[in-house]
């Protein structure tokens, strides 16, 4: 059988202006990761990310700590959901009930608890198709954009490759969906728990795909360094 190893980016740059950028604790976290995966001494055949520059960013910092990488492959099929776009969409309808979340959205680094409980709220609107607006991506399409991604790595893997795709929390969750069979609501409260740079192993034969693990960090937690056990 072959493997996909699902590695989350690193920490991104949450409250700034762009967050699509890692944080020093981000790019920390690449580096021990890649450092991880050389002392087990597992190579990849193949190195996909998407074309988000945290997720490559990721995916270079890691790569760099390993003797033998293939060139990073760019399929935009594994990009994080627009989250930006739900929040701005769905937000208006969410006022009447809630008549504080546009000043606590702008002002997440401050509120983070209630930054959480809020985007959790505007998540579980968008994953239940009855607030699907015009122009906005649906979660279903979403979750068929990440399919087709997985397809392809499939189309192309040989029978006992290891293939690293570098990837985001939502693209996780849709993955976790579409091969586990688990509610949409249920995947994202597992996505809540997802940590920076963690691995997550699909296992496949053919067409055929199971998960052998979900959101493995011990390449942090054997530094017994808290500050790196990071969920943005």
């Amino acid at each position: 059988m072959g493997s996909i190893f699902l590695i989350r980016h690193g920490q991104a740059s949450f409250g700034a202006d762009d967050y699509d950028v890692l944080s020093p604790v981000g790019v920390r976290q690449a580096e021990v990761l890649g450092e991880h995966l050389e002392q087990l001494g597992i190579a990849f055949d193949r190195c996909v990310s998407g074309s988000l520059r945290r997720q490559q960013h990721t995916a270079n910092a890691a790569l760099q700590r390993m003797s033998q990488a293939p060139t990073l492959d760019i399929d935009d099929a594994f990009n994080e959901f627009d989250a930006d776009a739900v929040i701005r969409t769905l937000l208006p309808d969410l006022l009447p009930e809630e008549p504080e979340a546009l000043h606590i959205l702008r002002n997440g680094a401050q509120n983070r608890a209630e930054f959480q409980r809020l985007f959790a709220k505007l998540i579980q609107r968008w994953i239940s198709a009855e607030h699907d607006k015009p122009g906005l991506q649906s979660w279903q399409a979403y979750v068929e954009q990440v399919e087709g991604g997985l397809q392809r790595i499939l189309e192309q893997a040989g029978s006992k490759q290891n293939i690293a795709v570098f990837t985001s929390g939502g693209t996780i969750t849709a993955l976790l969906r579409l091969i586990t069979g688990v509610p949409s609501t249920k995947a994202f409260e597992l996505n809540w728990q997802i940590v920076n740079t963690s691995l997550s192993q699909l296992k496949f034969r053919g067409r055929e795909v199971s998960l052998a693990s979900f959101n493995s960090h011990v390449h942090l937690q054997l530094l017994k360094a808290p500050e790196l056990i990071t969920y943005r």
